[in-house]
């Protein structure tokens, strides 16, 4: 006897949230962060850099350098996008043009985890309670209305705000995880419902060519995958997808026609064939991989860090995703559970062994709002209650904030927060905007008026209890993005310390640089517009840039006599770090 389903939801909760609110929603999360400011460090500004070079024709497509340096984070085709991009689009500038992939990527991450939901939802196992005396909710506007709680959940993620909006691989990647478990999603929906239908006595022939949509969508990201520093990654998803075909054919096999059987094996083979290639690509081609040589199992973070960044960085879609697992636990092999699970225990065993754990951690955020969205149609309505006053009082507070410090640093008064600002960020000059000021009233006033609809409407939704949640998040990276764009780009930037460079030198043909990171290099090229000679002394160049921690031995490098220090520059959120700059002494 099958177990109970524990999602108890009535015709009413499913009502369906206005396409217009999901489709502004997302446009006011994706599009601030990637319109205005100059490249952030340190991924952001190096992989700009690193395009430009490709674009230029100073880096080998196939083998893309930055100014002979290798990525500081490995893969290809984002970096091949951008270049095309920048290449394309010639005229226009290319710190804003180079985004633009970016932005349509995080856009469709962001569709590809709703229609995983929408198909998983669609799942008999997967559906709530069928009441005696009828008024459960309907299949079609169950799987719609958990879909749009999933973009909701996706959207109020903390650790993709900063890391889903800049120009590298990440972004591609986590857009890619989301193709697969979409791709999979919807073959496993299809099959499942095959399996379980006896009587299917003549199968539709066009489900074959289905079933052949969603595996192409899956090769795409898997090929994405391999193709973005994540071969690992994509050889690993693509072996649960083709280990998940037995799951699903394992019973009342005899049931279905002799066309539904070969719908189901096409659809095993599909993903074979995949894992295949994905194992074949990992053996012939030298692909960049974004972990180190070495791939022992012992974990590079501390597992109180690690439980910490995970706890933080997935908020609110782990809590959920633990609550979900807790409630469907009479059916963890059921699809809509076992398929975004083990991407999820893929991901986070990834998380520990990887040399960037912040940045591997973004792969796990679509298979946890997956797996999140489930939780919603078992949560009593105390716990929502919950989940919406926390949400109200933290966006809130944060917005508040936001708009508290804005004001300081423009009129000085509050004074307290004024200096703070001054004393945290020095040399900052504030600039008053107007066009971002009015957009931030306008969605300030948005924001207000949803919290107000959320405390005044009655009518029950399985999505409502996360407006709140993806509505503050929106606010509030809107507000930074706006409000404290100046400010973000003075601390987060290397264009202040380009410019401080810029005027310290002397006009020079080029200049000699040791220690400087690819970010930092890249904001050197690109302001003072000279060649960049890293790691190696040019006679041609009259300048020299060292860092600090690369100046203990510099007397062994250079003939110190014939340099004169010109400046100590560094930057005022990381003041360990300072850049000596060096002008070479012209002889008598």
């Amino acid at each position: 006897m099958n177990p109970p389903s524990p999602a108890l939801v009535t015709q009413a909760a499913v009502r369906r949230l206005p396409r217009w609110a999901l489709i502004l929603l997302s446009l006011l999360y994706v599009l601030p962060g990637y319109i205005g400011r100059e490249p952030w460090k340190e991924a952001d500004a190096a992989a700009f850099g690193l395009m430009s070079g490709l674009a230029n024709g100073s880096s080998e497509w196939l083998s893309p350098r930055f100014l002979g340096l290798e990525p500081d984070i490995a893969g290809l085709l984002p970096y091949w996008v951008g270049a095309l991009f920048i290449k394309v689009f010639g005229a226009l500038d290319p710190e804003f043009v180079v985004r633009i992939p970016f932005a349509l990527m995080l856009a469709a991450a962001i569709a590809s985890v709703w229609y995983a939901v929408y198909h998983l939802a669609h799942l008999p196992k997967a559906q709530p309670v069928v009441f005696a005396f009828g008024g459960q909710a309907d299949r079609r506007d169950y799987a719609r209305a958990m879909g749009d709680a999933a973009l909701l959940i996706f959207i109020a993620c903390l650790g993709l705000a900063h890391i889903g909006h800049e120009t590298a691989v990440d972004v591609f990647n986590v857009a890619f995880t989301g193709f697969i478990l979409a791709a999979l999603a919807q073959t496993t929906a299809q099959t499942v419902r095959l399996r379980e239908a006896s009587e299917y006595e003549a199968f539709p022939k066009p489900v074959v060519s289905s079933l052949l949509r969603p595996v192409a969508l899956g090769a795409l990201g898997l090929t994405g995958l391999l193709l973005s520093g994540q071969p690992f990654m994509a050889l690993t998803f693509s072996l649960l997808a083709t280990l998940s075909t037995p799951l699903l054919i394992s019973r009342r096999w005899h049931a279905i026609s002799t066309d539904g059987r070969r719908a189901i094996m096409t659809f095993g083979m599909g993903w074979a064939v995949l894992t295949t290639a994905v194992a074949l690509a990992l053996w012939v081609f030298n692909l960049p991989v974004s972990y180190p040589t070495e791939l022992g199992l012992a974990p590079r973070l501390g597992w109180y860090r690690w439980l910490k960044l995970v706890l933080w960085f997935a908020w609110p879609a782990m809590p959920l995703a633990l609550w979900a697992l807790w409630q469907w636990r009479r059916q963890w092999l059921t699809a809509h559970i076992a398929v975004p699970l083990s991407f999820i225990a893929v991901a986070l065993v990834h998380t520990v062994i990887a040399a960037d754990a912040t940045r591997t951690m973004l792969l796990a955020l679509p298979p946890l709002v997956v797996m999140a969205s489930f939780a919603l149609p078992t949560l009593k309505r105390r716990v929502t209650a919950w989940i919406d006053w926390f949400a109200l009082l933290f966006f809130s507070g944060s917005g508040v904030l936001i708009w508290i410090i804005w004001l300081a640093i423009h009129t000085g008064f509050p004074a307290q927060p004024a200096a703070n600002v001054a004393r945290l960020a020095p040399g900052f000059e504030a600039s008053f905007s107007a066009l971002p000021t009015i957009l931030a009233l306008i969605v300030t006033g948005m924001w207000i008026a949803l919290v107000r609809w959320r405390t005044g409407s009655v009518k029950p939704a399985i999505w409502k209890g996360m407006v709140l949640s993806a509505g503050g998040s929106a606010w509030c990276w809107l507000l930074l993005t706006t409000l404290w764009l100046p400010l973000l780009n003075h601390g987060l930037s290397y264009g202040p310390l380009a410019r401080e460079v810029s005027a310290t030198l002397s006009p020079t043909a080029c200049v000699n640089t040791i220690g400087l990171s690819q970010a930092q290099l890249s904001a050197v090229q690109s302001h003072l517009s000279v060649k960049v000679v890293p790691e190696q002394l040019s006679n041609d160049c009259d300048a020299l840039l060292v860092t600090s921690d690369a100046s203990g031995n510099l007397g062994d490098r250079i003939n110190l006599p014939n340099w004169a220090l010109q400046a100590r520059l560094w930057q005022w959120n990381n003041r360990s770090q300072i850049v000596y700059v060096y002008q070479r002494l012209k002889p008598l």
